[in-house]
């Protein structure tokens, strides 16, 4: 996986696939190479699974896998071990860690910030995402929490029309 990312042209392609779906011709002409260049580039993107392609008619569209992306930096992912007392929640427990900022909101508390990179936040206790937020859920067990920034896929869409004048 590391090789297929090892091309400046291919870390150019998957940053426009984790922003929307386009056609290799596309991708082609945004990058302003040819179309078979693109082709072999996205063959071995496709090989290690960071790029998917949906059939829609006769037209392939091209969009990164984003569950590879994760599995890819898994190894990096930054961990700890803390403990809590039994009657604690999630809240109490990162406390305990620093670069976490968390903010009440309402009645809730949000994690709005992990070492110093703001965002939308969310916690998946052991691969599921509960529906307590994490001042009220209370583990009853040992538990692997996971924290997950929430990155829009479109940004914004806007449109702008103007009304046409009677003249």
């Amino acid at each position: 996986m590391f090789k297929a990312l090892s091309s400046e042209t291919r870390i150019k392609i998957i940053k426009i696939l984790l922003n929307r779906e386009i056609h290799l011709s596309g991708l082609a002409r945004e990058l302003n190479i040819s179309v078979p260049v693109m082709s072999r580039h996205i063959k071995l993107l496709e090989n290690v699974e960071l790029v998917k392609k949906r059939v829609v008619g006769n037209v392939h569209l091209l969009s990164a896998n984003i569950g590879s992306l994760e599995e890819l930096l898994e190894p990096f992912i930054e961990e700890a071990e803390i403990e809590i007392n039994e009657h604690d929640s999630i809240f109490d427990a990162l406390k305990q860690i620093p670069g976490i900022e968390i903010q009440r909101v309402g009645e809730n508390q949000y994690i709005t910030s992990i070492d110093g990179e703001k965002g939308y936040y969310i916690y998946e206790v052991d691969g599921k995402i509960p529906t307590k937020s994490i001042d009220e859920f209370r583990p009853k067990k040992n538990i692997t929490l996971e924290l997950k920034k929430l990155v829009s896929v479109n940004k914004k869409k806007i449109e702008v029309k103007i009304p046409h004048k009677n003249r």
